[in-house]
């Protein structure tokens, strides 16, 4: 029997670690969790092409053509209404963007060409696949996101596609583990991240299949439809060091602010660390997009117009003085809705805020910011 601990190390659980242990340990502590528009459109094409590939098409007629672009157009829109009602769902949220659809869309196209590209039917019109081909192209499909637990129950994976490996003759000459990736392809190699996680997922799946044949790894990028082999030493030994060192503890780590771990940290407003780093001129309050934590100095709920006074960390746990650094503010959209709960909820203690646009002396947030409380956390709540 697989044992069950507390933690479990994936390949993301691992990059969050590694940028940054408080990091990790805050996205363990079951904090609001943010929802992006880019995660969401990464799902609806993950979830229909998974879908798409698990579709049982017996008593169908093998001279069939005509079916899949419709079946594709109703796969997607039917997964885009069921993430916008979780996207909708979550408080911390940006507005939901029906246009990018159309990118849901062209991602589907993309991962379903990938998939062609491993057959015969490399190039061919999705509107002249008949379902005889549609039944040959899924025979290669050996498994869809498939759930992977070590033997030891401590490294967690899940494999997007296990793809058999065909040569030109149409035998198998191994297996393919292959990633689907919806977001920016690279310039022209896989990055270190990206080639590790191919890398663990290669020697779970060797790991859990004890009598595999040959396995390689891959990652499919949708958007520019190029697939990126990779290839490297066994990643699981360093996997089980780095799950030693990510045990959870009552207190936080140690941080390890950086412009990369902490340009995009959906937890600063529960993290001091950030904002002592950024007032010791270690990370850059210059950028067009930044974070602040401040004090509602004025507020009008009709003009969404504000005056914020900044604040400055006293100590290491987040406890915050004033600068008499003040600033003009323009509110609207979501981060308007968000200031007036604040403000209707009796808190009147320091506030974060994400992503402001800075513009001269007036800085402007909207649908693409949002404001919390600023509530540092330094003891463990689970």
């Amino acid at each position: 029997m697989v044992e069950i601990f507390e933690h479990q190390l994936s390949p993301s659980s691992w990059n969050r670690f590694e940028e940054c242990p408080r990091k990790y340990w805050l996205s363990r502590q079951r904090l609001p969790r943010k929802a992006s528009m880019p995660a969401s459109l990464g799902n609806v094409i993950h979830n229909s092409m998974e879908e798409i590939c698990n579709l049982d098409f017996e008593g169908r007629e093998d001279s069939e053509v005509g079916w899949l672009s419709k079946l594709m157009k109703e796969t997607i829109d039917k997964h885009w209404l069921m993430e916008k009602e979780i996207f909708l769902n979550t408080p911390r949220r940006p507005s939901w963007k029906p246009q990018s659809i159309g990118k849901a869309r062209e991602g589907l196209v993309g991962a379903l060409n990938l998939l062609f590209s491993k057959t015969k039917y490399t190039g061919k019109k999705f509107s002249e696949i008949s379902i005889k081909d549609w039944k040959e192209i899924k025979s290669i499909v050996l498994s869809n996101e498939e759930s992977l637990v070590s033997n030891d129950g401590r490294l967690i994976g899940r494999l997007d596609l296990l793809i058999d490996d065909l040569d030109e003759d149409g035998n198998s000459k191994g297996w393919i583990v292959a990633d689907l990736k919806t977001g920016k392809p690279p310039n022209s190699t896989l990055n270190e991240k990206v080639t590790r996680q191919l890398l663990f997922y290669r020697d779970l799946l060797k790991e859990t299949k004890p009598n595999h044949p040959h396995v390689s790894a891959e990652g499919w990028y949708s958007s520019n439809q190029k697939i990126y082999s990779t290839d490297g030493d066994f990643v699981l030994d360093d996997a089980i060091l780095a799950w030693n060192e990510m045990k959870l503890t009552t207190k936080p780590p140690e941080s390890t602010p950086s412009e990369d771990a902490c340009g995009f940290c959906e937890f600063k407003a529960w993290c001091p660390d950030w904002w002592i780093s950024r007032d010791q001129g270690k990370l850059s309050d210059k950028n067009t997009f930044r974070d602040e934590v401040v004090k509602i100095i004025k507020f009008d709920d009709f003009s969404g117009a504000a005056r914020f006074e900044r604040q400055s960390p006293v100590g290491s746990e987040g406890k915050l003085v004033s600068s008499e650094i003040s600033f003009g503010a323009l509110i609207k959209g979501r981060a308007l809705i968000q200031l007036k709960d604040i403000i209707s909820s009796d808190y009147d203690g320091p506030v974060f805020l994400g992503s402001v646009r800075s513009q001269g002396q007036i800085i402007h947030l909207g649908d693409w910011s949002e404001i919390l409380p600023w509530s540092p956390l330094l003891k463990s709540i689970r």
